[in-house]
């Protein structure tokens, strides 16, 4: 993890506008979740929670996907106690995986590159409903 602290807490609140006050990068596999606290003209910090993927497009070519969210001090409360609760859940009732077996996302398992019996390799095929045809 990376921490940054910005020395725009010396300069007037107009020239802080959405200025970066303080920066939390966390470095997750193939995620990267920024935490950037910045300022409104009035002075009044918020939140920034920024996920950033990147995702190649054709051989050697690539793009980062970012989602963004905004969270102000006014919702910080429920925000963080809801979290804390969802986490907690989520610890509590998450199946205990058997030795070996780990479950897969569905959409982590779209795309998988499988083995043929000619030994080449081919992409897994989607199940399709007679509805979808």
């Amino acid at each position: 993890m990376e921490s940054v602290d910005s020395k725009e807490e010396k300069k007037k609140p107009e020239e802080r506008f959405r200025q970066e006050i303080h920066s939390k990068v966390i470095r997750a596999g193939k995620r990267t979740y920024f935490f950037d606290v910045k300022s409104t003209r009035n002075d009044e910090y918020y939140l920034t929670i920024t996920e950033s993927k990147k995702k190649f497009t054709e051989p050697g070519k690539f793009h980062y996907e970012k989602h963004k969210l905004f969270l102000y001090q006014e919702d910080f409360d429920k925000f963080s106690e809801s979290l804390e609760e969802v986490i907690r859940f989520i610890r509590e009732n998450q199946p205990v995986e058997q030795a070996g077996e780990k479950e897969v996302p569905a959409e982590e398992s779209k795309n998988e590159t499988v083995a043929v019996e000619n030994g080449e390799t081919g992409k897994d095929f989607t199940d399709v409903e007679f509805d979808d045809i």
